[in-house]
C-alpha cells in the first residue's frame, strides 16, 4: 500500500443505536492508517508519524443511518517518487462525504511490531482519539473489508532509494 494508489471498502451492518469502532488498520501512532466509526461517523485516519502535524484525518460529519453500508476510501497517489502524497476521497454507498489531500506518505515501512487487523485494533492506535476505548472493536457488522491495489511500479532508482532507505534503517537499529 506504499508509493501507490489504492482503495479499500468495508461492507457493513449497523444496528439501531448506531455502531462505532475500527473496521480496518495498518500499524499505529508511529506510523499507518485506520478505517473506522467514531460517534457513528465514518473516517479514515493516517499518520505518517506520532507528531500532530503528520496526522491526517477525512471525516464524514454524517452518522450511518441503521442497515447496510459501503464505506469506501480511495487513495490517489501523486507518484514520481517514494513517500510522495495524494488525495484521499472517503465515500458512503458511493457518494462523496469527505476529501482532503495527504502531502506526504511513509515510503518504506508502517512499524516493525503492529498489527493489520479487522474489526478492532490490536496494536497501538492511529489516533489517541479512540486510545481509551482499545481494541475499539466494531460495534455492527463488518461483512467484508477489501484492498484492491493500484499500479505502483516504482522506476530503477525508486527502487535503488527505497533500498538504500532500508539499509540505513537497518544500520540505526544495530
Amino acid at each position: 500500500m506504499k508509493n501507490k494508489s489504492y482503495t479499500m471498502t468495508a461492507d457493513v451492518e449497523v444496528p439501531d443505536g448506531g455502531a462505532e469502532g475500527v473496521l480496518g488498520t495498518l500499524g499505529g501512532r508511529f506510523g499507518g492508517w485506520a478505517l473506522l466509526l467514531t460517534d457513528g461517523k465514518p473516517e479514515f485516519v493516517y499518520a505518517f508519524s506520532n507528531q500532530p502535524q503528520d496526522k491526517y484525518r477525512i471525516a464524514s460529519s454524517q452518522s450511518l443511518s441503521p442497515g447496510k453500508h459501503t464505506i469506501e476510501f480511495d487513495f490517489k497517489y501523486d507518484g514520481g517518487g517514494i513517500g510522495k502524497g495524494g488525495m484521499g476521497t472517503l465515500r458512503v454507498d458511493g457518494k462523496q462525504v469527505a476529501q482532503r489531500r495527504l502531502e506526504h506518505t511513509i515510503q518504506e515501512r508502517f512499524s516493525f511490531d503492529e498489527t493489520m487487523d479487522f474489526g478492532e485494533d490490536t496494536g497501538t492506535p492511529v489516533t489517541e482519539d479512540y486510545a481509551a476505548k482499545m481494541p475499539f472493536k466494531f460495534t455492527g457488522t463488518l461483512n467484508r473489508f477489501v484492498i484492491h491495489l493500484g499500479d505502483g511500479r516504482l522506476s530503477s532508482s525508486d527502487e535503488q532509494e527505497l533500498r538504500e532507505a532500508g539499509r540505513k534503517a537497518a544500520a540505526i537499529r544495530q
